[in-house]
């Protein structure tokens, strides 16, 4: 019996990669604190029946698995730096934007978590060419400007998928997840009525739907141009990593961005 207990808790501490929290108690701390946070929450919706934010929460937790799966199954290792964002940029995306409606509460809090996603997405896609790049089972000697194409490439595509997701999610569970912006000016070929033809209305100081004032100063726009800045933070984001990235490749220096790039084990 006391065996198979012991064998059960070397499992268990394995599995929890304690060794490696007791290396790196920051990470270990922000994902004791956050782990902590999220089951408290699950355990609230639960209790007053809030089963949207029980959802949240069992997503969030699944994804805060990713780490360890990449590290076990592909054998990638993560610095702990980026772990430790991604864990953060998670929490900040789905429970405080989410659930704690950082999104209507702060204005800027959606950009500034496109802009880390297009940096961080950047970094996992200059990672895995330079891995490739330097293995030598794979016969491949890609330039740095190529492997930073990529990276930026990379960081966009995930960029435009979660945009597909948000359209998605929007569209057939009818969510707000691409935010409304109000505008004052419409300049539309469609309500001319006429072939080439651009209508331009602009001083726009209220709308009315149905009959209805929705009591906004202006129209409102349904999601285009809170997509388009999404992405162009995510551009700005990847774009930051990927030049500095490019001089990194040329020197291989030990700079700051070996904190953001996964390594092979």
């Amino acid at each position: 019996m006391k065996k198979r207990l012991k064998e059960f808790f070397q499992r268990l501490a394995r599995w929890l990669n304690v060794r490696e929290m007791r290396q790196h108690r920051v990470k270990a701390g922000v994902y004791i604190i956050i782990r902590l946070i999220l089951v408290s929450l699950l355990t609230a919706g639960i209790l007053n029946g809030k089963w949207e934010n029980v959802m949240t929460c069992v997503l969030t937790l699944g994804l805060l698995m990713l780490p360890l799966f990449i590290d076990r199954k592909l054998s990638v290792a993560l610095p702990s730096m980026l772990e430790t964002i991604v864990v953060l940029f998670v929490f900040a995306a789905n429970v405080m934007g989410e659930l704690g409606a950082f999104y209507e509460k702060i204005p800027i809090w959606d950009s500034l978590l496109h802009a880390v996603n297009g940096f961080i997405c950047a970094g996992v896609g200059f990672g895995l060419t330079d891995i490739l790049n330097r293995s030598e089972r794979v016969k491949l000697s890609l330039s740095p400007m190529f492997v930073c194409l990529f990276s930026f490439c990379f960081s966009m595509t995930v960029g435009v998928v979660w945009e597909f997701f948000e359209f998605g999610a929007d569209m057939l569970f009818e969510k707000d997840m691409q935010k409304d912006t109000i505008i004052t000016a419409i300049h539309s070929g469609l309500i001319s009525g006429k072939p080439n033809v651009i209508m331009h209305i602009r001083d726009i100081t209220s709308t009315v739907v149905n009959g209805e004032n929705l009591g906004i100063n202006g129209y409102l726009d349904i999601g285009l141009i809170d997509t388009m800045k999404d992405l162009l933070v995510n551009f700005v984001g990847a774009a930051v990593f990927d030049t500095i990235g490019w001089f990194y490749l040329k020197g291989r220096s030990a700079g700051f961005l070996r904190n953001f790039i996964p390594v092979k084990k």
